[in-house]
């Protein structure tokens, strides 16, 4: 979802490393982590273990509390869900083999399948699926997953099949609710007094893969549940390993370390392409559920939320609360250029919150602001941003807590292209007074720094879209100021508004048209600048093993 932050950026790579099978075993080369360790050496067993090379590492083996799309990888072969996604954006049946709603549209009914087993081989039942939804649904210091489950009044397993659920009002995107609810097993979680602290070191889920060995920051290695329901892998295991160095994953990959590898540098596509032996796959951007944001901390004073959180600091500079500022910003970011020079072209340029993939959702009729230099100087002019020294910086308001526009600009460390994006918008922005102090930070500090402490003044950082636009416009309430979810801290009544009613509209015309006066607003109010939405891009050797699924355009290694 999120994040480089991508969230479930959905990366669970189940159609691909359900298909791969090897050709010639394993690459013997043992590829090395952060300090250099790895796992042992993979099985000679038929399927052999695929090695897949990765800038992070995931934040939490607790899905609760998972922040990074690292995390979500692994979360998607580890779990089941009630309802998945497939290729084509369709919601087909995962654990529960059917699900239909009361005439009112007040009442849910889930048929849980009744051959499912978690990894320590205890029956999957009804039960489990509606303990984890409670189990979400209670625990409001979880991110992300409360979101899915907060509508519901009521949560019960009828039987050993059968989960109900209720809700005040009809539900508009119950599918999409679904896909994100990790099954946990009762057995082991309900003894657990603190679930935000639970390591979930043992990580027992139903999926397709079992959690053989974590190392924290160098990798992690799963095996192939032959007895799970659906289909069992055709490979014995998976190892995800760490290379924080651009040039360390390519390198892993052209010498046959791994097998094929995430994060890929779009720099070194050229070359990767003219590699023998390599296949670089880039997916439709168009079908691309990924965008990068530029996040302006934009928290009210009196919504900082300090009784909720003890290191809350409130601490984003008094100028971005200013409209005419964030206005100017906005149209002192070239997007354009950021996609010629950091995406080698193969991103399309942002708009909103709901990424062109989810269909009519997105606001294609909605305005941008242009790249125009002499527009937002003529803002900052206008509302009395002066350089009265002549030093190339504006100085702040009077009625302003601050001396001139300069703010901190964070990104995460481990984004590939986010230091050469930081140049170019610290040098459009340069050109209308504004100075920016730079910093890359590991995802873990940008996250603390983030939400909800709100310690930062600008973040560029992304997000992975669910296949419904309410995850993501959730980001912008209010209620989710305190919860971490909100990253702005922006707060707007006539927002909430139709985000509530968007929830209940079942009508799919009339849904569309609120979520796009939604976009629309985040458009006016400019808590966020989208700089452009990204396709997924993916390489791997053809030497080790085939099956790769790469003839749909649409499909990319972050794909379900």
């Amino acid at each position: 979802m999120r994040r480089h932050r991508d969230l479930p950026a959905l990366a669970i790579l189940a159609l691909s490393l359900g298909a791969c099978t090897a050709t010639q075993g394993s690459p013997s080369a043992e590829p090395s982590g952060t300090d250099g360790a790895g796992p042992s050496s993979p099985s000679t067993a038929t399927g052999g273990t695929v090695r897949i090379g990765w800038a992070g590492y995931p934040d939490s083996l607790n899905p609760g509390i998972g922040e990074l799309s690292e995390a979500y990888t692994i979360y998607e072969l580890v779990f089941d869900t009630p309802i998945s996604v497939n290729a084509a954006g369709e919601y087909v049946p995962e654990l529960a083999t059917e699900w239909s709603a009361s005439e009112d549209g007040r009442t849910w009914t889930l048929t849980v399948r009744d051959d499912a087993t978690f990894h320590d081989g205890e029956r999957l039942t009804a039960e489990d699926v509606a303990f984890s939804m409670q189990l979400y649904k209670e625990t409001v210091e979880f991110p992300f997953l409360p979101s899915y489950v907060t509508a519901f009044e009521t949560i019960e397993a009828t039987d050993a099949t059968t989960v109900e659920l209720t809700t005040a009002e009809p539900m508009a995107n119950f599918e999409a609710s679904m896909v994100f609810i990790y099954v946990l097993p009762m057995h082991v979680w309900e003894s657990v007094e603190d679930p935000v602290a639970f390591g979930n070191d043992e990580m027992i889920g139903s999926g397709p893969f079992t959690l053989a060995e974590a190392s924290q920051g160098e990798f992690v290695e799963l095996e192939a549940n032959e007895e799970h329901w659906g289909t069992p892998p055709n490979i014995d295991g998976v190892i995800f390993q760490t290379y924080k160095a651009d040039d360390a994953r390519v390198t892993a990959l052209t010498t046959g370390e791994i097998d094929a590898l995430l994060d890929v540098p779009e720099v070194a596509i050229p070359s990767l392409q003219n590699t023998e032996n390599v296949t670089v796959h880039i997916a439709d951007v168009g079908a691309a559920g990924s965008l990068t944001d530029i996040i302006f901390n934009v928290l009210e004073d009196e919504n900082c939320p300090r009784d909720e959180v003890e290191d809350a600091a409130c601490s984003g500079h008094p100028a971005l609360k200013d409209l005419a500022v964030r206005q100017a910003l906005a149209h002192a970011v070239d997007k354009q250029r950021l996609i010629t020079e950091a995406t080698a072209g193969t991103a399309t340029p942002g708009l909103s919150l709901v990424p062109p993939g989810l269909g009519d959702f997105y606001g294609s009729d909605i305005e941008d602001y242009p790249f125009d230099i002499d527009a937002a100087n003529a803002l900052l002019d206008d509302a009395g941003y002066a350089d009265s020294d002549g030093n190339g910086i504006r100085e702040c308001l009077s009625d302003q807590d601050c001396e001139t526009l300069t703010f901190r600009f964070n990104y995460p460390s481990d984004a590939t292209t986010a230091a050469l994006e930081s140049e170019v918008i610290q040098e459009t922005w340069q050109q209308i007074g504004v100075e920016l102090n730079v910093q890359g930070l590991d995802p873990d500090a940008l996250t603390a720094v983030c939400c909800p402490s709100f310690d930062f003044d600008v973040i560029m950082w992304g997000w992975g879209s669910d296949p419904d636009p309410a995850f993501l416009l959730g980001a912008a309430l209010c209620s989710e100021i305190p919860s971490g979810f909100s990253e702005t801290g922006y707060c707007n009544a006539e927002y909430d508004e139709l985000y509530d009613a968007q929830a209940t509209e079942l009508d799919r015309a009339a849904r569309v048209d609120l979520i796009h006066q939604m976009q629309q607003i985040l458009i006016d109010d400019v808590p966020y600048v989208i700089p452009y939405y990204y396709p997924s891009i993916g390489a791997w050797r053809t030497d080790t093993f085939t099956g790769w699924v790469e003839d749909d355009p649409t499909l990319g290694l972050e794909d379900p």
